[in-house]
């Protein structure tokens, strides 16, 4: 039943004569209650037609998330968060949530016929007296965070390619470029404002919602709308880092020397990110973005085993976190058709690592003429695979800067060094849509069955690089994803964040 400020508005809306102008072919309720809202925030509600409806709805990095929603709502308070919460609950509205909008999932941060919520509006950037913390709102991007901290010399552990959004990669746990000295970049976070389901908005720190805390390090969107994240800083002035690549000749190298760093490496100033890039039909070249944090060390022991394989292109040298991120942001092509698939394997020795490589690498590869077959090769972007590992150095940071844990269930003690693999496919025309989809799904089950066959599989599937159809929260561990089903049935009994929030991924569905 609604309450009578809900119902009052949406009568009145009605009077008015918003609903005819909100309609636009959009079902009745979403248009009632964007009416009900627009009388509410009169400054903050849009629809088609209005120039920021129509920047708003566009401001996505993929057309896979382009949608139609019914209104745009862009609070610039919690506060407004929360009346925005509280008017699609009451009225039984559906609604979705755009942060930095990096997440290539339809559905995920918009919504067809229901109110999208734009965090642009939300851009605090602060430091604390003693420039140890840093309040950030949800609506920036990773770039400009790190352009704010520039001048005092500081980073944070965020999105590794300037255009990624905050509260998605934080919400999903966060790979970062520190991570094998603080861990994950939700690891680093040390309070959340949010509004939660009822409208009450709340902190969650260590000590204070402890278990909400817990959850949003890994959890998503199941709890509430995070309006705030304070977040560790450290020290940085220059970085050595850059993008190496080696001739497809040379992959077998590449691979060996994956898994010889991800087996022997114990420099936590380290981080890599190898890939194989398709170039032609026939060929594929190799590449590892190498990240070093340390402004005086060039070509540091650890990255030898890379050195020695001959370069066709060689970026690295000495700059700032700010501005290497927006090198790597170059590999971000604005409204492209893509997708991302995630997936796991394990090894505790240097042949298991390795096998784990090259079973990926090999199946990923010999699916492509599959791919070829239903998808012309000039109309593919970019089709790559890259490996992220994840051991005892990354958990030992995550311990160290988060005390009190986080959801994800990574346990390098007991199962070796885990290999996060992500394909990727980006294209033009959405006529081949439903094709690469198929594909990438039979794709991602044939590399499943070999390395499951090989022993190196790992349900672990890292929320920031997979696709809608992959499941995540089995990967955290049975006993994780309890605890995250009893705390968002705690904060949230009406489930409004898994029905009302039907976009990303959702615990109990």
């Amino acid at each position: 039943m609604l309450s009578q400020t809900v119902y009052s508005l949406l009568a009145t809306a009605a009077l008015r004569g918003a609903v005819v102008r909100a309609a636009c072919g959009h079902n009745t309720s979403a248009t009632q209650s964007c009416a009900a809202l627009g009388l509410k925030f009169p400054s903050k509600v849009f629809y088609p037609g209005d120039t920021v409806y129509e920047y708003e709805t566009q401001a996505f990095w993929s057309n896979t998330e382009l949608m139609n929603p019914t209104c745009v709502f862009r609070p610039e308070s919690a506060s407004d968060v929360s009346g925005g919460v509280g008017l699609s609950r009451e009225s039984k509205t559906n609604f979705a949530v755009r942060g930095g909008g990096h997440m290539g999932i339809k559905g995920s941060n918009n919504i067809d016929d229901g109110i999208l919520v734009v965090m642009s509006n939300l851009t605090a950037l602060e430091l604390s007296d003693d420039k140890s913390t840093l309040t950030m709102g949800p609506g920036h991007r990773w770039g400009a965070v790190y352009n704010y901290l520039a001048d005092y010399d500081l980073v944070v552990p965020g999105g590794r390619l300037s255009p990624v959004g905050v509260p998605g990669l934080l919400l999903a746990g966060g790979v970062n470029f520190l991570g094998n000295q603080v861990g994950w970049s939700a690891d680093s976070v040390v309070s959340y404002e949010v509004v939660l389901a009822d409208g009450n908005i709340v902190n969650a720190t260590a000590t204070d919602n402890s278990d909400l805390f817990w959850a949003l390090k890994g959890g998503s969107s199941n709890f509430g709308i995070v309006t705030s994240f304070d977040i560790l800083t450290y020290p940085s002035t220059q970085v050595w880092a850059g993008v190496y690549s080696v001739s497809g000749d040379n992959m077998d190298a590449l691979l060996a020397a994956v898994a010889n760093f991800s087996a022997t490496n114990t420099d936590p100033l380290s981080h890599i990110v190898p890939q194989a890039v398709v170039a032609t039909e026939d060929s594929a070249i190799g590449a590892v973005i190498l990240f070093y944090d340390s402004a005086t060390v060039s070509r540091p022991d650890c990255f030898q085993m890379f050195y020695d394989i001959p370069s066709i292109a060689d970026s690295t040298g000495f700059k700032t976190l700010a501005s290497f991120a927006v090198e790597t942001g170059a590999l971000v092509t604005d409204h492209i058709n893509d997708v991302f698939v995630a997936g796991t394997t394990v090894g505790k020795t240097y042949d298991e690592l390795l096998k784990g490589v090259q079973i990926t690498n090999d199946v990923f590869f010999n699916a492509l003429p599959d791919l070829y077959a239903v998808v012309p090769f000039a109309n593919l972007s970019l089709v790559s695979i890259d490996w992220q590992p994840i051991g005892d150095l990354w958990q030992s940071g995550s311990e160290k800067a988060n005390p009190t844990g986080n959801a994800l269930g990574v346990d390098p003690a007991s199962k070796g060094v885990y290999l996060c693999w992500a394909e990727v496919v980006e294209w033009t025309g959405s006529e081949y849509d439903e094709a690469v989809m198929a594909w990438v799904q039979n794709t991602t089950a044939a590399i499943n069955a070999a390395t499951q066959a090989a022993g190196i599989f790992d349900p672990f599937n890292y929320m920031g690089d997979a696709a809608g159809f992959q499941e995540i929260y089995a990967g955290y561990g049975a006993e994780n994803e309890a605890k995250l089903l009893d705390i968002s049935r705690k904060y949230d009994p009406e489930r409004v964040f898994q029905t009302r929030l039907p976009g990303g991924f959702k615990i109990g569905l």
